[in-house]
């Protein structure tokens, strides 16, 4: 089991439904508005490195994000 912590940039007028969008992908355990230099956190588990591109590359499609980095548990 992999743990990942994806960190989102949005477009602040989509910042809703990106945060609404997150939440309904499949592995998502929490994802939260945040201050700094992003806007939301997303915490996620997945079985292995291919389940987790596969909900990277579906959160990175959301309309409304602008760029995201991917930290994963060592």
């Amino acid at each position: 089991m992999l743990n990942a912590c994806i960190l989102l940039k949005v477009i602040p007028t989509k910042a809703e439904a990106v945060l609404e969008a997150v939440r309904k992908v499949r592995g998502v355990r929490k994802a939260y508005f945040v201050y700094g230099r992003f806007d939301i956190v997303v915490f996620l588990e997945a079985e292995d490195y291919s389940e987790l591109r596969k909900a990277t590359t579906e959160i990175n499609g959301i309309n409304g994000i602008r760029s995201t980095e991917t930290l994963v548990e060592a």
